[in-house]
């Protein structure tokens, strides 16, 4: 055996290439100055907007149970404050707090193309690691550099978090080889996470590498005969993975450079059926400035034109002297999307996920009540129980136009449109009712605006008095002054003691 020389060096290993799909989306995060002052306004709106959903989720039993500490009691100094509780957890913890809470009632909002999703998932990630990052640096720290995150930071992310989830979205389909799309969360959250603790652009590509071997999430949970609430909570998890594996980055764990691309052992083999990722557009600020709102109803987004249709027919009905009890069957004329994900006209309603998941079911519950809420989805509730839904979900037929699924891929125009035809007992047919771009879209936005303000407003409203609500709403329509405040001191205005 040959004698080892004590005082040789070793030479250091030729760095691996890393797979071009991290090595890119690592270098956007790093290197890419989001100028767009769309982006940012629009930013601004969804920040709101997400908040406010979280808000509301808080009066919902089933999300509150699984929020706060592992060990009851537990409160970590200069912790993330999850808003609108008393909690402050650490930052893995906080992650998941937030980011279940935001995704509890489907009401955040929503990005639609070969995969679905709902970027603003990732201010779980985003608002929990700001938040302890500041407070942590307000008191000594050196976290990230030492940096206290504003508001704007925050912004920024967003944007970022976005557009990688959003992108990666346009062209690759998660959903039709079994994955959630939540997989996107875990890796958008944790590329812009990264840089939010300090990481350099080599540890984000380790960190990206990491979520993207990270176990993914099935959609079983998703769909029928198992459909159940882990699709409520299955961001949150996603954004508590991110920051975990981040901070394993940031004590020295390293990465995989082709953990997409390695063969048999890389994602594409073991979980994309050997295909590649396909790039409609490079990384920029896309995705934010047509992100999609839903401003009206707390309903899968693909529903939202259905149940405005509905609400319209509705009013024609009144006009005749007709209701809900004299029609006949409805006829959806819709996009494959809507087809493939929610047309459940005869699978049984058990509960919740199945309900605000179920097309028929939430055009029938706008047809007999003129409503479409929360509420409305939880066993034992008014419509729920309503044998007139029941009945009339199971006469609510759904068929495919090719040229609405055309439009909802054309990156022009994103619409989701549905068309209504409701035929009566008496045999009168009215005439078909159609909404292509929900209110929420970006031809819309302007109109959307004040609705979206109303919906936080709404939401704020059963957590604080009137004069925290103005408060908060007041800074809200003020952007330069919300974007300049510190991201923990606004926080703080979340706060229930």
């Amino acid at each position: 055996m040959a004698k080892l020389n004590s005082g040789a060096i070793a030479s250091p290993a030729e760095p691996k290439q890393f797979d071009h799909e991290i090595t890119d989306m690592a270098s956007y995060v790093h290197n890419y100055k989001v100028d767009s002052d769309l982006a940012f306004d629009t930013a601004r709106f969804v920040f709101l907007d997400t908040l406010g959903c979280g808000l509301k989720a808080l009066e919902f039993p089933h999300c509150t149970k699984l929020l706060g500490p592992v060990v009851e009691g537990t409160t970590v100094p200069n912790g993330t404050k999850v808003p609108g509780t008393s909690y402050q957890l650490d930052p893995v913890l906080g992650a998941f707090n937030i980011g279940a809470m935001i995704r509890w009632l489907d009401f955040n909002d929503c990005w639609l193309a070969a995969e679905w999703g709902h970027p603003s998932d990732n201010l779980g990630a985003i608002l929990a690691v700001a938040d302890w990052v500041s407070r942590t640096n307000r008191a000594g720290g050196k976290l990230g550099n030492g940096k206290v995150f504003k508001v704007r930071d925050v912004l920024e992310a967003m944007i970022k978090a976005h557009e990688i989830q959003g992108c990666l979205a346009l062209e690759n389909s998660f959903n039709k080889v079994g994955l959630d799309h939540v997989v996107l969360v875990k890796v958008a959250s944790t590329a812009v996470v990264s840089k939010m603790l300090g990481l350099t652009e080599g540890q984000t590509r380790d960190a990206i590498s990491q979520a993207w071997v990270d176990g993914q999430s099935m959609r079983t949970y998703r769909h029928s005969p198992n459909t159940m609430s882990r699709k409520s909570w299955a961001a949150g998890d996603a954004c508590e993975k991110a920051v975990n594996l981040c901070l394993k980055v940031m004590r020295g764990e390293g990465g995989m450079a082709t953990a997409l691309s390695a063969p048999t052992w890389g994602f594409y083999d073991v979980n994309f059926h050997g295909k590649k990722f396909e790039f409609q557009r490079p990384y920029g600020s896309y995705v934010m400035e047509n992100v999609l709102f839903k401003v009206s109803y707390p309903a899968e987004f693909h529903s939202q034109t259905a149940i405005e249709t509905a609400k319209r027919i509705n009013k024609k009905l009144k006009d005749m002297g007709k209701s809900a009890k004299d029609i006949a069957d409805v006829t959806n004329r819709t996009h494959e999307a809507c087809i493939r994900i929610i047309d459940k006209q005869l699978k049984p309603m058990d509960n919740f996920a199945d309900r605000d998941h179920c097309v028929q079911y939430m055009v029938a519950t706008m047809f007999v009540f003129n409503r479409l809420e929360a509420s409305d989805y939880t066993d034992g509730s008014e419509a729920a129980t309503s044998e007139l839904v029941e009945s009339l979900r199971k006469r609510i037929s759904c068929v495919e136009d090719p040229q609405f699924t055309a439009d909802y891929h054309d990156p022009e125009k994103r619409t989701i449109a549905n068309a209504l035809t409701v035929r009566l007992n008496d045999g009168t047919t009215l005439e078909e009712e159609v909404v292509e771009a929900p209110l929420g879209h970006k031809l819309r936005r302007e109109e959307a605006k004040p609705e979206i303000l109303a919906k936080y407003k709404r939401h704020l409203g059963p957590h604080f008095d009137e004069a925290r609500v103005k408060e908060l709403v007041d800074l809200g329509n003020d952007a330069k002054r919300l974007e300049d405040m510190d991201v923990d001191e606004y926080v703080d205005l979340y706060v229930k003691q």
